[in-house]
């Protein structure tokens, strides 16, 4: 998931950039609403983190011009800690969550993967595809009755290709997805992950699940 975080506070910023890349999303950050605006508007992200107080717009502000213009992005506002109206407001415009300040980095990855899953019309918290389960919200995943030892990237990596089951899944899409940045031909940072993820996914098992598209991608699926 790509996320875009909007805070003029810049040490809150980084803090919530860098607890969500542990939890496998990959976040960008402004700290400016004009900025902020024109990136929610011509770039594409799956959620935006929204404090309401910033220089230039503020956060309703922008979230009224984005549903306005009929942007859906996911939005959770970051509010002040007893500003009732300022939520109930955000809401009535539009926005899909809130959480006042100070707030554990915890409850915003639930928060966002809640969003997630309404958008999507997800009820439940797993996917499964052959023999592996991954259960999102205890980021437990499971071939067979073997639980799957993956860091945050590795999980993630895992997630695209389990919603796309038996579909191709390029680098790009996967680049994008991952590690939220546009992709670069001339590194092979998807490739390597593929392969330890693969090497996780494939010990002790005779039967491969993760399969090269060569020039395009990668798939998951089961040998017929």
């Amino acid at each position: 998931m790509r996320v875009l975080v909007v805070d003029d506070e810049k040490k809150v910023a980084a803090l919530v950039k860098g607890g969500l890349a542990e939890h496998g999303i990959a976040a960008e950050v402004c700290h400016h609403g004009d900025e902020a605006l024109q990136r929610a508007s011509s770039e594409t992200f799956d959620g935006l983190v929204l404090d309401i107080m910033l220089p230039g717009r503020d956060g309703l502000s922008i979230l009224r011009k984005l549903r306005a213009e009929g942007h859906n992005v996911p939005v959770v506002l970051l509010t002040a800690r007893g500003d009732v109206e300022e939520r109930v407001e955000g809401l009535n415009l539009g926005a899909d969550d809130y959480l006042a300040k100070p707030f554990a980095i915890a409850e915003l990855v639930a928060r966002l993967r809640a969003v997630w899953r309404r958008r999507a019309g997800v009820t439940s918290n797993v996917l499964a595809y052959a023999d592996v389960v991954m259960n999102l919200g205890t980021r437990e995943v499971r071939r067979a009755e073997k639980v799957l030892r993956l860091t945050p990237r590795e999980f993630s990596v895992l997630e695209c290709l389990l919603r796309a089951a038996e579909k191709v899944v390029t680098r790009t899409e996967l680049s994008q997805q991952v590690w939220g940045y546009q992709f670069d031909p001339g590194t092979n940072v998807v490739d390597v992950a593929v392969q330890r993820l693969r090497g996780k996914l494939e010990d002790g098992f005779s039967s491969a699940l993760i399969q090269t598209v060569r020039g395009v991608g990668y798939c998951l699926k089961a040998a017929s």
